[in-house]
């Protein structure tokens, strides 16, 4: 007698939705989040709409958990290296940034802008992801981290003022993605990390 053969393998559904998140993002890359539809997805991933209103619940949800997965792999990517001076530790993660928003360019824009027009989830979204990066400079403030390299304590003054670097960095890598007609990648790079002791050399 032969054995009927083994049926479809049913996925965990955590791991069926981290899937879908996955699929999700990479659909943003190439398009806003207002393009961005369950439907869209449910016919990428072939499965049911229903299915995928299962996992998300409506719209608004699906856009909400695909924004978080994105701002994840964000900080993810950008994760600094261990090895190497302070400085060039933070160039290395102005690299992967660029890196990222390049690949991610309209998706990016979308989650900028929206948490730009008040958007109160993907404010909440931005800030904790454009918080996260920031943060980073502030984790490594001992003997090895960048206010070192720099003569500098952390304080309210210096978050402050790293925070306006961050977003001046943000504006100028959009810029440069959307249109870097006479500045190479390389000069890119080596302005923004030098803007970073310039913006800071002020703090008391």
């Amino acid at each position: 007698m032969i054995s009927a053969p083994p049926g479809r393998v049913r996925m965990d559904p955590g791991t069926r939705r981290e899937q879908l998140l996955a699929l999700g993002v990479r659909l943003l890359s190439t398009r806003s989040l207002d393009e961005l539809s369950i439907e869209m997805l449910a016919e990428e991933a072939g499965i049911s709409r229903g299915l995928l209103y299962h996992y998300f619940g409506n719209k608004q949800d699906f856009h909400r958990a695909v924004v978080r997965k994105a701002a994840d792999d964000l900080i993810r990517v950008t994760a600094p290296v261990r090895e190497g001076e302070p400085l060039e530790r933070l160039a290395t993660s102005l690299d992967a940034y660029v890196d990222y928003v390049g690949a991610n360019y309209a998706g990016y824009v979308s989650l900028v802008r929206g948490a730009a027009s008040g958007n109160p989830d993907l404010m909440q979204i931005y800030d904790e992801a454009r918080a996260a990066l920031t943060d980073r400079i502030f984790d490594t403030a001992g003997a090895d981290g960048v206010l070192s390299a720099l003569a500098l304590e952390d304080s309210p003054e210096v978050r402050l003022m790293v925070r306006g670097w961050s977003a001046m960095a943000e504006d100028v890598v959009i810029a440069w993605v959307r249109d870097h007609r006479g500045v190479s990648r390389e000069d890119l790079l080596t302005m923004l990390a030098a803007a970073l002791p310039g913006v800071l050399s002020g703090t008391p």
